[in-house]
């Protein structure tokens, strides 16, 4: 969870009051920008942030108010980058909270080690992944990011530095606490060993929602990997139609010789930055419409083994800078809810419920978790998740994800706190039945509320 702006950064080392928003642009908040180099830096503005308290804060890929503090202060946490020491043979890795997924493949993968888990963005801390509890392609095989952390250190709110372990009840509050527990200072995190830097990729179409969903319960547990883009303005019989994409970290013996040369290479690539605003039409139900199909019709029916660099398997968006920018000036929200295994009925009503409204979404997916996670906030359930953006601005939109929402809870299900901006509370205790163990716990570890933040205050959290 992160900052948004170079200006911001040059003013964090004055404390200075900036507007500081989430990655979906939608509610942007005045808070004052600390940038801490060392342990004692961060404990000396947590004990000085006043009234309003104060949330830890990364690379801003948080969409929603997670890391945003309105009147307050926020902490930003790229300054203390350091990789403090690498044990080549075991793959562990101990490093700062401000360290990013990306860092850690540049000097990692030539080791022959890549991250436990990644979501849709490399641009990611290591505190923010903890703090969101983060998953990626892998959970029904891997869990989330905070099942790979053999230890952290946490500044809490009377100043102390504590080593937390998994397995105790300050661990699991925080892995996924959404940074309310306190400051991640830095991390012990296991790392997944891999021969090479290319992907093996197994690419189909499903013609409709349900075939989907077969191919997706039958055969997921093959592969490490899994995804599905799915088509939500689709309707009738081709409702929910989608590419599933599937894939394995490349041996050695399956690359072309003049790739076995540097197997493990790391060349992310870049395009031109978005344009700052984007024309209004453009992303109307018709042109989304078009690209949907135009996406849908170009991916093969079938496609067994395809070699794919790891940026365009795992995060094709990070090639273009401020992609957030392509929604226009009133950013977008990205709705991500799961249901459990058993209310497929209550995941087909939804994406019928999305198709109608027609909302303008072409970065939909659709993914099955594995095992439940041990943070006691954290999202992921064995079930179905879809994530999709939408429009800030559609009409109709607030009331449509309340709805929603209400469907999701009714079926057992919930909603990613990392990516929210607008649940109502109400709805909360539900979808997250732990969460009178997490308040006891903050309530007891910071009784003044010195970790806060939007979200929190929204949520009372």
């Amino acid at each position: 969870m992160a900052a948004d702006t170079s200006t911001a950064h040059a003013a964090a080392a004055h404390g200075e009051f900036v507007s500081v928003t989430g990655w979906g642009r939608t509610a942007p908040t005045n808070a004052r920008l600390l940038r801490p180099r060392t342990p004692d830096e961060a404990a000396a503005a947590v004990r000085d942030w006043g009234a309003r308290g104060g949330i830890a804060r990364g690379l801003g890929r948080a969409y929603g108010d997670a890391a945003q503090n309105a009147g307050g202060a926020v902490l930003d946490m790229t300054a203390m980058d350091r990789i403090l020491a690498v044990d080549a043979e075991s793959g562990l890795v101990e490093c700062d909270a401000g360290v990013s997924l990306h860092r850690l493949m540049e000097v990692l993968l030539p080791l022959g080690w890549f991250v436990p888990v990644t979501p849709g963005t490399r641009q990611v801390t290591v505190g923010g992944a903890i703090g969101a509890d983060i998953h990626g392609k892998n959970h029904h095989v891997c869990g989330s990011f905070s099942r790979h952390v053999r230890a952290l250190e946490l500044l809490t709110a009377d100043g102390t530095i504590h080593t937390v372990l998994p397995g105790t009840e300050l661990f699991e509050a925080t892995a996924g606490g959404m940074g309310l527990t306190g400051v991640i200072l830095s991390a012990t995190v296991q790392l997944h060993p891999v021969e090479t830097s290319l992907m093996s990729v197994d690419t189909e179409r499903a013609a409709g929602l349900d075939d989907l969903m077969a191919r997706l319960a039958a055969t997921d547990h093959r592969y490490r990997y899994s995804v599905a883009w799915i088509d939500l303005l689709a309707r009738g019989r081709a409702l929910g139609r989608a590419i599933l994409t599937r894939g394995e970290h490349a041996p050695v013996d399956a690359l072309p010789p003049r790739a076995r040369r540097t197997p493990l290479a790391f060349r992310p690539g870049r395009l031109p930055a978005a344009p700052e605003f984007v024309p209004r039409g453009l992303l109307s139900r018709a042109t989304v419409g078009l690209f949907n199909e135009f996406w849908y019709r170009r991916a093969p029916k079938s496609r067994r083994g395809e070699l794919q660099r790891i940026p365009a398997f795992f995060h094709p968006l990070d090639g273009v800078p401020h992609w957030n920018r392509i929604y226009g000036r009133q950013g977008f929200v990205q709705y991500q809810f799961v249901v459990g295994h058993g209310q497929e009925e209550a995941l087909r009503g939804v994406v019928r419920r999305i198709a109608r409204h027609g909302c303008p979404s072409f970065l939909a997916v659709l993914k099955l978790f594995g095992e439940s996670d041990p943070g006691w906030l954290s999202f992921p359930m064995p079930g179905w998740t879809l994530a999709l953006d939408i429009p800030a601005g559609l009409p109709g939109l607030g009331a449509f994800l309340d709805g929603l929402d209400e469907e999701v809870a009714a079926a057992g299900g919930r909603v990613y706190l990392a990516k929210d901006s607008r649940l109502r509370p109400e709805l909360l205790a539900s979808m997250y039945p732990r969460l009178p163990e997490f308040r006891s716990l903050r309530a007891r570890l910071d009784p003044c509320g010195v970790f806060t933040s939007d979200l929190s205050r929204r949520l009372s959290l």
